[in-house]
């Protein structure tokens, strides 16, 4: 979906056109999905935070100042719930079977538990890093990569209509975005 369109509808769906909001739904759900699948959350957080973009950019319509950069507007508000979403489950895990409470006895020796996880822990603080070096890259970059990372990884000109990125542009971008990424790993000592 273009910018044109997507502007387009977007006013409409404003002014109630339910066919225009149905519209957008069916054009920008696989952009969507791509960031929501980019994070790989579960099955039912992926579906919850689907359904919190949706109903965010629902409640923003008439206020969204660039109807033709719905898709990123889209993007970045699925990217920000995926974090919520993130953060939140870190904090707390439940679960109700007895194997997960009582990993000692199946991860053999206290000594090779303690080893697991202190490699637990360095693979941890190596994914924290890399995030959190991403998370200082552009704005642009960030989008870009998040999109990329999809899986299916969405067209070209998908990606393109979205981020309002010409086709021919996104190649060189990416290539520019994890060259930064790369040096700022290195230069922390990351990689």
């Amino acid at each position: 979906m273009d910018r044109t369109d997507a502007g387009a509808l977007v006013r409409a769906a404003a002014d109630g056109d339910a066919a225009a909001w149905k519209a957008l739904v069916e054009g920008l759900s696989p952009l969507v999905w791509s960031v929501v699948r980019a994070h790989r959350l579960s099955d039912a957080d992926a579906h919850e935070v689907y359904q919190t973009a949706w109903f965010r950019f629902a409640q923003h319509l008439g206020r969204i100042r660039e109807p033709g950069k719905a898709g990123a507007w889209l993007a970045s508000t699925a990217r920000h719930e995926c974090l919520k979403v993130i953060r939140n489950s870190q904090r707390l895990t439940l679960t109700d079977d007895p194997r997960l409470l009582d990993r000692v006895s199946e991860d053999g020796t206290p000594e090779q538990s303690l080893l697991d996880s202190e490699e637990a822990a360095a693979q941890s603080e190596r994914v924290r890093r890399l995030w959190q070096e991403f998370e200082e890259l552009g704005e642009r970059c960030r989008q870009l990569l998040r999109v990329l990372m999809a899986t299916p990884p969405p067209s070209y000109q998908d990606v393109s209509a979205a981020l309002g990125i010409a086709v021919g542009s996104i190649g060189p971008l990416r290539q520019r975005c994890l060259r930064r990424l790369r040096a700022r790993l290195e230069a922390r000592g990351a990689i």
